[in-house]
């Protein structure tokens, strides 16, 4: 990890701090994940145990304030955070991304009430969070969703149903957005939904090509009841706050993606070095040593960009949004590509579950379609570009 931009002066170079938090991360991950990884994928476990273990390390609450257990560190730290866990997992790192989605929405746009009752439960890692977004009808169409909620005395009751939802029926904490109000985005708003709230149930684990080791089912509500008070913001709000929310996730996706990229060239790296064909080591055949010089130079470009559009979003700059979406675009793919090629390096061995680089290759393609479909980084991207 040579490559790294500091927050506060955009120099290429980590603070001591950040050093820290990094080795932190990436101890936790070699020591609680990365040995049981492979067996959570081929037999769909859901490691909630491992996961709550990450709250003791302030990572149930990277970017949420303090005085209610966060660990108040910026999105370039995250980012160092996610990178290193997804050396070991990225299914791992994604879903506590998801979750420290949910809980920054909480403390940015949550009432202090709300702050108090939800956020040291989620900073603890005591509850764990899912994110409602995605509907079978609404997918990079976001504005368009149909879940609905009816104020009716002091309750909301929801209708509807999520689509894709990762953590759903294991989570404890679901923030849901739904329409309250005319079509459109300013129809949009953001209610917290308990796990045992009546009229909530969850439809089966789906069958998936990745992420095998966290639950991904639908979310239904049929005349759900959610006390009034578990609006965040206002009616109106939610789309907003679902956008503000996915700045910071693409980066956190994105790092995921590259963590995993990394341990693949890793896995190549290592391979390459021992097996032999024609009587020399594999490693030694120029056109391997080619594709090994890309690999790497691709990964290193891939990273100084998401440093610096995690600087950015930390710095709060105006070109915040359209940097998120060039690093979620650009790292996903090129962390995917990698995986890919060092599958291809390691021939046969690169197929078989037991070498781990066939699962990196699953686990990454998804990278590419959520938080926002890279289709749909390029139309943030173009916008900014032709002022639409």
């Amino acid at each position: 990890m040579d490559a790294a931009v500091d927050a506060s002066t955009s120099q290429f170079e980590l603070t001591e701090e950040q050093r820290a938090i990094q080795e932190m991360a990436g101890a936790f991950a070699a020591d609680r994940v990365a040995p049981h990884a492979l067996e959570w994928d081929r037999d769909k476990h859901f490691p909630a145990d491992v996961i709550r273990e990450t709250g003791a390390l302030g990572l149930g609450g990277i970017y949420v304030r303090d005085d209610v257990g966060g660990s108040a560190l910026g999105r370039l730290d995250a980012v160092l955070i996610f990178e290193a866990l997804s050396r070991a997992d990225p299914a791992f790192s994604s879903y506590i991304s998801i979750h420290n989605m949910v809980a920054s929405m909480i403390d940015r746009f949550g009432s202090e009430e709300q702050r108090q009752r939800f956020l040291p439960g989620l900073t603890s890692m005591e509850w764990l969070a899912s994110y409602c977004l995605t509907e079978p009808g609404s997918g990079s169409d976001a504005a368009a969703l149909k879940t609905r909620a009816v104020l009716q005395g002091g309750d909301y009751v929801l209708n509807g149903a999520k689509q894709f939802i990762s953590g759903a029926g294991d989570s404890d904490i679901y923030a849901v957005m739904v329409r309250t109000g005319a079509e459109g985005p300013k129809g949009i708003s953001t209610i917290i939904v308990p796990k045992d709230a009546p009229g909530l149930s969850f439809g089966a684990n789906e069958r998936k090509m990745g992420w095998h080791m966290q639950p991904t089912r639908q979310v239904i509500f049929e005349d759900c009841k959610v006390p009034a008070q578990n609006l965040l913001a206002e009616e109106g709000a939610g789309f907003g706050i679902a956008m503000a929310g996915l700045d910071g996730g693409r980066l956190n996706i994105a790092a995921c993606s590259l963590g995993g990229a990394q341990s693949a060239l890793d896995k190549a790296l290592a391979y390459t070095g021992e097996r032999k064909a024609f009587g020399s080591k594999i490693n030694q055949f120029q056109a391997l040593q080619f594709r090994l010089a890309d690999m790497e130079t691709e990964l290193q470009a891939a990273r100084i960009f998401l440093y610096a559009a995690a600087a950015k979003l930390d710095r709060k700059a105006p070109d915040a949004s359209k940097w998120s979406a060039m690093a979620k675009r650009f790292v996903t793919d090129t962390g995917f590509t990698v995986a890919n090629d060092a599958l291809q390096l390691l021939g046969g061995y690169g197929y078989l579950h037991d070498y781990g680089i066939e699962k990196l290759v699953r686990d990454l393609r998804v990278h590419q379609i959520l938080e926002g479909t890279n289709e749909i980084m390029r139309v943030i991207i173009a916008r900014t570009l032709i002022g639409r």
